[in-house]
């Protein structure tokens, strides 16, 4: 049985990038003993700002208006509603394979949460072999996740905020209001060892009390085992599908393989209609 649909995004996504080299997702050898570094104490007034491009037509959570800024309000109401159940902070985002929507679903996401009532959001780009959340916001890969987690940076030499433009000043509307990111980085063929570090359940430990939600933007499950691996330190998983494209053994196989996370339940992604609430691929979460 596949877990709830929670929520259908309804937009014109961007075409998917050129097909991803399976190199891309191949298993890594083992990594040397990473570098040891002192423990970090995260004062955040210390995170550094830098120039930030974003990529408005992939972020359209930042409007104030529109069906795109809806569906995305939508999945935020959803998912407060199951915060209000359980203990819910770090979200791991993930699809069963490349070019469905994940990154597109977790920066929107994370940009909505941050634009409700002040919320504190921490976006990580947790996939360290395809790393693209930097080019969505427009600003630096480096250093990034795959540098503190092998010991090679601290998590606040990882933390970036972005730079506020006359624009911004002279409105007093930051563009990216409570929003911290930290990017990929480079982890190449290290990337499951990686992956597998403590550091990485550390980091979230570490941050979790400056922030309001963690959004984790992960490599896709069946691939590799990394968003297998980084899913273990966070607190719930959504699982995006792309509407007409993702099968349903694909998103079956998928949420089996997370079967040991707390999976929140399907995104269905670049859909000309919400299907009805509850529905997905013609599965009824009432009727287990």
């Amino acid at each position: 049985m596949l877990a709830e649909s929670l929520a259908s995004v309804a937009v014109a996504e961007p075409p998917p990038a050129p097909p991803v080299a399976a190199s891309d997702y191949a298993v890594s050898s083992a990594v040397a003993a990473p570098t040891v570094v002192p423990a970090d104490a995260l004062d955040l007034s210390k995170v550094a700002r830098r120039p930030w491009s974003p990529a408005f037509d992939r972020l359209p959570a930042l409007l104030q208006r529109g069906p795109a800024v809806e569906q995305f309000r939508s999945l935020r109401s959803r998912i407060f509603e199951l915060r209000d159940l359980s203990p819910l902070k770090s979200i791991l985002v993930s699809s069963g394979l490349p070019q469905e929507g994940k990154s597109f679903v977790a920066a929107n996401l994370a940009l909505s949460l941050a634009r409700h009532k002040n919320s504190k959001v921490l976006l990580i780009d947790g996939d360290m072999r395809r790393y693209t959340m930097h080019q969505i916001l427009g600003c630096e890969a480096q250093p990034g996740l795959a540098d503190y987690l092998g010991g090679k940076a601290t998590i606040l030499e990882i933390m970036q905020r972005p730079e506020r433009s006359p624009e911004e000043a002279s409105s007093k509307k930051p563009i990216f209001p409570n929003l911290t990111f930290i990017a990929g980085g480079n982890g190449g063929d290290k990337a499951a060892d990686l992956s597998g570090s403590p550091r990485f359940g550390d980091l979230i430990r570490l941050a979790a009390p400056h922030f309001d939600w963690i959004i984790v933007d992960s490599s896709p499950v069946l691939p590799v085992s990394d968003a297998v691996n980084l899913a273990r330190s966070c607190d719930g998983v959504l699982l995006v599908a792309r509407g007409g494209v993702t099968k349903y053994p694909v998103a079956q196989r998928a949420q089996s393989e997370l079967k040991a996370s707390k999976i929140l339940g399907f995104v269905l992604n670049a859909v000309q209609e919400a299907p009805q609430v509850g529905s997905y691929y013609g599965y009824d979460a009432n009727n287990e």
